[in-house]
C-alpha cells in the first residue's frame, strides 16, 4: 500500500473508532435515562374498566400490564435509536475516509513534488532544485539533503565532462605527433632499413593506442544521456556500417533489412552498428558467413547480426559486454583491437532504452541481437 492509502486508512479508522464510541455513550446514556422516564401512559389510556384499588388482583394485572407497556416502549425507543446509530455511523465512517485522503493528499503534497523532481531530471537538467518551501519538518529535511545530492551529482557530471574533452584533445595530441613523425621517418630515403622497420612497428602500436583512446572516449560518449535525438531508421544505419567494413577474403555477406524505424543518435547507432560487424568479422572462419538483419517485433525494433566461427560456449558470453574482456576471458594484450567493440554496443542500446542479448550460433560463432524501442 502506498503512503497516501495507509495514511488514508489510519485516519478513516481513528475517526471512525471514536465515532463509534460516541455512539455507544449515546445509547447507554438514553438507556439509563428512559429506565427512569418512562410512563405507562398508553396502559392507563386504553383500560376502559375502572380500577379497583382494593382488589390486588386487579392492581397485579394493572401492574403487568404497565410493566409490559414500560418494556416495549423501550425496545421500540432503543430499536430506534440503534437504526440510527448505525446509519450516522456508516456515514461518519465515509465522511471520515473522505477527510483523511483528502488531509493525506495535502500532507504528502510535498513528496509529491520531490517525486516529480526526480522523474524530470536527466543528465542536462541536473542544475533544476526543489527548492521546497514551508517548515522544517521531515519532508524539508528530505527534499534540501536531495537538493544537497543533485548539487554533487551536477559537479560530478561536469567535472566528467570537461575530463572527456580535455582527454579527447590530450591524448590525441601527442599519438598524431607521433604517428607524424613516424610516417615521414618511413617515408624518407635517408633512413637506414633498421630505422623504418623500427618505424613501423611503432607505428602499428600509435594505430593500436588510437583505436584504444577512440574507443574509450566513444565509451564514455555512449553512457551518458544522449543529447541528440531525431528519427533513424535502422536499415540505413546497417547500410552505412556495411560501407564501412572490409569482410576478410572469402566471407560472405547477407543482409535481410526491413524497415526498422527508432528513435536515437544516429552517429552512436551507426557505430553500433559497424562495432557488430567488426567483431563477425574479425573472429570469423574461412568460407564463412556474415548474416545482417533489421526488422520490428512487438514493439521493438532490432539490428542482428550472426556469424561463423569457433563454437561458444554459454557460459562464456557473460562476460564479452565487459570491457576489454574477450570470449577467452583474459585480458586484452594483442593488437587485435581494444577488447571495447562489444562492451560500446552494450552502453550504446542502454543510453536509447534498448536491450542486447548473445548466444551461441547453431553453426559457431555469435548471434548477437540489440534491440531498440520502435518509433511510429
Amino acid at each position: 500500500m502506498s503512503l497516501r492509502a495507509r495514511l488514508t486508512l489510519v485516519y478513516g479508522s481513528l475517526f471512525t473508532a471514536s465515532a463509534a464510541l460516541l455512539v455507544g455513550a449515546c445509547y447507554l446514556l438514553t438507556r439509563r435515562a428512559l429506565n427512569g422516564n418512562l410512563m405507562p401512559v398508553k396502559v392507563l389510556m386504553r383500560r376502559r374498566e375502572p380500577i379497583d384499588l382494593g382488589d390486588p388482583a386487579g392492581i397485579i394485572e394493572l401492574r403487568r400490564e404497565v410493566d409490559a407497556e414500560i418494556a416495549r416502549q423501550k425496545a421500540e425507543i432503543l430499536t430506534q435509536l440503534l437504526q440510527a446509530s448505525v446509519l450516522l455511523l456508516l456515514a461518519f465512517g465515509i465522511l471520515a475516509v473522505l477527510i483523511g485522503h483528502v488531509v493525506a493528499g495535502r500532507m504528502l503534497r510535498p513528496l509529491h513534488t520531490v517525486t516529480a523532481t526526480a522523474q524530470r531530471l536527466s543528465e542536462s537538467t541536473l542544475h533544476e532544485r526543489i527548492a521546497l518551501q514551508g517548515p522544517q519538518d521531515e519532508i524539508k529535511d528530505l527534499a534540501d539533503m536531495f537538493d544537497r545530492m543533485l548539487d554533487r551529482l551536477h559537479r560530478a557530471f561536469d567535472g566528467q565532462r570537461r575530463f572527456v574533452a580535455n582527454a579527447s584533445h590530450e591524448l590525441r595530441t601527442p599519438l598524431t605527433i607521433n604517428r607524424t613523425v613516424l610516417e615521414v621517418a618511413l617515408a624518407g630515403s635517408r633512413n637506414p632499413p633498421e630505422t623504418k622497420a623500427l618505424a613501423e612497428v611503432l607505428l602499428g602500436n600509435t594505430a593500436r593506442h588510437e583505436r584504444l583512446i577512440e574507443g574509450l572516449l566513444l565509451l564514455a560518449k555512449s553512457e551518458r544521456e544522449l543529447s541528440t535525438t531525431v528519427p533513424v531508421a535502422l536499415p540505413d544505419v546497417a547500410r552505412s556500417a556495411l560501407d564501412q567494413v572490409e569482410p576478410p577474403s572469402g566471407v560472405t555477406v547477407t543482409a535481410d533489412l526491413a524497415d526498422a524505424p527508432v528513435t536515437g543518435d544516429p552517429v552512436l547507432l551507426e557505430r553500433c552498428a559497424v562495432n557488430l560487424l567488426e567483431n563477425a568479422a574479425k573472429y570469423n572462419v574461412p568460407d564463412g558467413t556474415i548474416d545482417l538483419a533489421t526488422g520490428t517485433h512487438d514493439g521493438w525494433a532490432y539490428l542482428r547480426v550472426r556469424n561463423t566461427g569457433r563454437p561458444v560456449a554459454g557460459y562464456e558470453i557473460a562476460m564479452i559486454f565487459e570491457p576489454f574482456r574477450r570470449l577467452r576471458g583474459d585480458r586484452v594484450a594483442s593488437a587485435e583491437g581494444a577488447g571495447l567493440g562489444l562492451s560500446i554496443v552494450a552502453a550504446v542500446v542502454a543510453a536509447h532504452g534498448g536491450t542486447v542479448d548473445a548466444r551461441p550460433g547453431t553453426s559457431g560463432g555469435l548471434d548477437v541481437t540489440a534491440r531498440f524501442p520502435a518509433s511510429g
